[in-house]
Formats: structure tokens, C-alpha cells, sequence
């Protein structure tokens, strides 16, 4: 059986924390700016957690980790 190869764009894409959540980057931080309020800029900064639906495929492309 051959070894389970992490996809190098996926572990770029998600960290996962001490807890075992896989954290994604805010969407919406790349253009349309103006109209966007400082503090809704600074709560994308933020990144935000993967939905469970997702979690599955995701741990999967990572390696199997966590």
C-alpha cells in the first residue's frame, strides 16, 4: 500500500489547532474595501473555523492528521 501524500495546497490553506479544528482564512479581504467598515475589516482578519461537513475531505487531503 503506498504512503498517504499530504496535498501541499491544503496544509498552505488550513492550520489545525491544539483542539483538533481546522481554521480556514476569512473570505472577503481582497478588493471592495472602501465599503467596508474598520471593524468589519479587522474581524476578516481573523481566520474563521471549517464547517464539519468539510472536515472529512479536508483531514483527508492533509494526510489523515488530527
Amino acid at each position: 500500500m503506498p504512503k498517504i501524500r499530504t496535498s501541499k495546497t491544503v496544509a498552505k490553506r488550513f492550520k489545525v489547532t491544539a483542539g483538533g479544528k481546522l481554521m480556514r482564512r476569512s473570505v472577503g479581504l481582497n478588493h471592495l474595501m472602501r465599503r467596508k467598515t474598520k471593524s468589519q475589516k479587522r474581524a476578516l482578519t481573523k481566520g474563521s473555523v471549517l464547517h464539519s461537513g468539510d472536515r472529512q475531505r479536508i483531514v483527508r487531503m492533509l494526510g489523515g492528521i488530527s
